[in-house]
């Protein structure tokens, strides 16, 4: 009866340690799953627009002005440029206004200050990596600004391990296709780069932001300051939207709204099962 009863609780002590190790090894594999994605404490969110000659980098600059305001992302450390083209011809869509207006002092610009905007942006990736953080890329256009900054980068830390600092996230085939030829090989071997799915699409694993028939933007928005945003954003985007040359934003000459890009910002804070433009207003306009 003993010897039994000893039996019987070892087994059972056994099955115990066994389902402890299952679980020990469930959550190692779901902390290694988000391993390397933003610390909302330490990294930096670096979001940059190329402006050209699309406008809906105008509605995403809104939509991220929104997305920064709500609690959960209020005091996470970000910077915007303004201008990050690539090689697409084509006129240039003026943003500074609305620039100014949705993040303050806290962007550069990049299409009339480029040298400047550099020495900016690299002197705040260098006090970010001091100081233990990550950089993370939104690319909201081409590439060709980010491997400038990063080479600037690696002269002044030539030690300092490009491929698991810098994450870089890009949405768009023709944003890759409008980077330099060389400036595209060169980020995605030496930066951590992400290609995920279009934010124009809805269903793909990413928010689906390109949205024709969404015209209720106005309701949605009760905070007085980021109605301001957004309808400066919606005035220039009108204003410039296929004039001259630029390019067409059916969604947006239809009154709707087009922030693609924002999938990206999404994707780098863990949000991407978003699932489209009213879904995200219900969610983070107030």
């Amino acid at each position: 009866m003993l010897f039994d009863f000893m039996l019987l609780t070892s087994k059972i002590l056994l099955c115990i340690s066994i389902a402890i190790l299952l679980l020990c090894g469930n959550t190692i594999h779901t902390r290694s799953s988000n391993q390397g994605r933003f610390n909302l404490e330490k990294d930096l969110l670096l979001v940059q627009f190329d402006c050209k000659t699309d406008v809906d980098d105008l509605h995403t600059v809104a939509a991220l002005a929104t997305l920064l305001s709500n609690s959960n992302f209020s005091k996470i450390k970000y910077h915007a440029v303004a201008g990050t083209y690539g090689t697409q011809k084509g006129l240039y869509v003026p943003p500074n206004d609305l620039f100014q207006l949705a993040f303050g002092d806290n962007w550069s610009d990049a299409h009339n200050s480029p040298k400047s905007a550099i020495e900016k942006v690299k002197d705040i990736i260098k006090t970010i990596l001091f100081n233990s953080g990550d950089i993370w890329i939104a690319e909201a256009g081409q590439s060709d600004f980010s491997v400038e900054i990063i080479k600037t980068i690696q002269v002044e830390l030539p030690e300092l391990d490009i491929s698991h600092r810098i994450h870089v996230v890009q949405h768009s085939d023709w944003n890759e296709k409008m980077t330099s030829p060389e400036s595209l090989q060169y980020i995605k071997q030496n930066t951590d780069y992400h290609k995920i799915s279009d934010g124009n699409a809805i269903g793909n694993g990413t928010p689906g932001f390109h949205s024709p028939n969404f015209k209720e933007w106005k309701h949605k928005i009760k905070n007085p300051e980021l109605l301001g945003i957004w309808q400066l954003a919606v005035d220039i985007g009108i204003q410039y939207n296929g004039k001259e040359g630029r390019y067409n934003n059916e969604a947006i000459a239809s009154g709707g709204l087009d922030f693609s890009d924002l999938s990206e910002v999404c994707w780098i804070l863990g949000i991407q099962d978003i699932k489209d433009t009213e879904h995200f207003f219900n969610l983070y306009a107030n």
